[in-house]
């Protein structure tokens, strides 16, 4: 069983690509994206949420993740697919 993920994001931002490939690489079974750049009160509820203003912002089960930078470094220190597994949350 894979985690919940959610991720803030826009149409138009490269990392929120990147982001996305990244997560669906290692497994992510599906990613619940809340489109800002549609919705202006969900990017109130972003900034109220993780006290940032970029995107993308994801959150991986109840944890929040930060944005792509964060994300790569998970992957890149080995705890980004057991977190996506459901471990370490």
């Amino acid at each position: 069983m894979s985690a919940p993920v959610l991720m803030y994001c826009t149409a138009t931002c490269p990392y929120c690509v990147r982001a996305e490939r990244l997560l669906e690489a290692r497994g992510a079974a599906a990613i619940d994206k809340v489109r800002i750049d549609l919705d202006p009160s969900r990017r109130e509820e972003m900034i109220a949420r993780t006290g940032r203003r970029t995107v993308p912002q994801i959150y991986i089960g109840e944890r929040h993740v930060g944005g792509f930078d964060d994300l790569a470094e998970l992957d890149q220190d080995g705890e980004l697919v057991p977190l996506l597994r459901g471990q370490g949350l």
